[in-house]
């Protein structure tokens, strides 16, 4: 019996020793577990951010971009790039089979006349343009003008060429936007008076290619949703139509093809740069007040610019940043102003892009065709940087 006491004594001891054992390994491993295991959130979504942001963003490498491509040789990449970009944009409205100009209204102006003109922008659609000639002796430089998003889709192109032969609400609702945006003077106007030829058409979804029912800021985003369940990108559809509208302005006797810009403020900016990344055509371009590299633009401390599915393709954040499909456009001249006080774009990320950019024409040696600025001014495209653009222009292009 005594035995038997003994042994079931040594049993138990043996079995808090084990039972002691298998509670420090347990506590081993909770201290690394706890140390490795990601922190864990009752949410998916912060300030219409994935809660993951930043692990995001950790994984964008910009394999594409010049520097980061194992593509040396400056022209295959940018052939590369510029495939790279295309795809992004998914299926694109096939350009028209002909123009098919037809000269709706026309009228005189100081030293121009302003044309309306309706014609086929892609197999797609037929629609009107405006148009600005000087009256002196041809071919003129030419200036293909975009213009902005700003939630206001009541009007496009009347935001860069003053319109006519259109309903009172329309040349109201231009003043009113001018005024805000453009310090009261058209860009088209301006730039006309100077000597340029110009041309602009509306973006879908903006002025006479908007809505049947009529304006509807909140559907923006369920229409550019709905063209990506058909294959089709928003904001691929806006280059593929702005380089058939440069192409048509080219292919004009008034227009010398080998001197054709584009221009533009806000998303207008975003579609000049673009542009000027896409076709060759295009032989320079000033964009004003969108340029920005994703850190910034997507950050919990000063992301702001949204311009969402207008602004956006999709997958090519895998390849290349925003400076880095700007690059495309080298060794064109290319003239980019932002606002120091701008809401939508921190100078942070600007100075980033900027720097990104001259890295690129200083790669090729012509640093010199790249001019960038922060000006002190918010959102704004006013007289003074009008003229800034006009001085450029004429650098380039005359």
């Amino acid at each position: 019996m005594k035995m038997d006491q003994e042994n079931q004594v040594k049993s138990s001891n043996k079995n808090n020793v084990c039972n002691r054992i298998l509670s420090i390994i347990w506590a081993v491993v909770c201290t690394i577990g706890s140390a490795t295991a990601q922190e864990y959130i009752s949410y998916g979504v912060e300030r219409e951010m994935p809660a993951f942001l930043n692990e995001i963003k950790e994984e964008l490498t910009y394999p594409m971009a010049w520097g980061n491509s194992d593509i040396k040789d400056f022209n295959v990449w940018r052939d590369s790039a510029r495939s790279v970009l295309k795809d992004a944009m998914l299926a694109p409205p096939p350009a028209p089979v002909d123009f098919n100009p037809e000269l709706i209204a026309e009228e005189k102006r100081d030293g121009y006349t302003a044309k309306k003109i309706r014609l086929n922008i892609s197999k797609y659609t037929r629609a009107d343009v405006l148009m600005l000639l000087p009256d002196a002796p041809g071919p003129h430089p030419g200036v293909v003008l975009l213009h902005d998003h700003g939630g206001h889709f009541f009007i496009g192109k009347e935001k860069m060429i003053k319109p006519f032969d259109v309903d009172s609400a329309v040349i109201k609702d231009a003043d009113m936007w001018v005024d805000q945006c453009y310090g009261g003077q058209y860009v088209g106007d301006y730039l006309a008076s100077k000597g340029y030829a110009v041309i602009s058409a509306d973006a879908i979804f903006w002025g006479d290619r908007g809505r049947k029912e009529g304006v509807n800021k909140a559907k923006l985003s369920e229409f550019a949703g709905n063209l990506m369940g058909l294959g089709r990108c928003l904001s691929g559809i806006m280059t593929h139509e702005d380089s058939y509208l440069t192409e048509f302005f080219a292919s004009l006797p008034e227009v010398d093809e080998d001197k054709v810009g584009c221009m533009g403020f806000s998303m207008g900016a975003y579609r000049a740069w673009m542009l000027s990344a896409f076709t060759d055509r295009i032989k320079t371009g000033a964009a004003i007040c969108w340029m920005t590299v994703t850190d910034s633009q997507f950050s919990w401390e000063h992301g702001r610019e949204n311009g969402g599915y207008a602004n956006t393709l999709p997958s090519i954040r895998l390849y290349m940043d925003h400076p880095h499909i700007a690059s495309i456009a080298c060794p064109k001249p290319m003239l980019f102003i932002n606002g120091k006080t701008d809401k939508l774009f921190h100078p942070s990320g600007v100075e980033e892009s900027f720097n990104v950019m001259h890295n690129v024409w200083k790669s090729q040696n012509v640093d010199e065709k790249l001019s960038t600025m922060i000006w002190d001014m918010p959102h704004y495209c006013g007289p003074e940087v009008q003229e800034e653009i006009n001085t450029f222009f004429d650098k380039w292009l005359k």
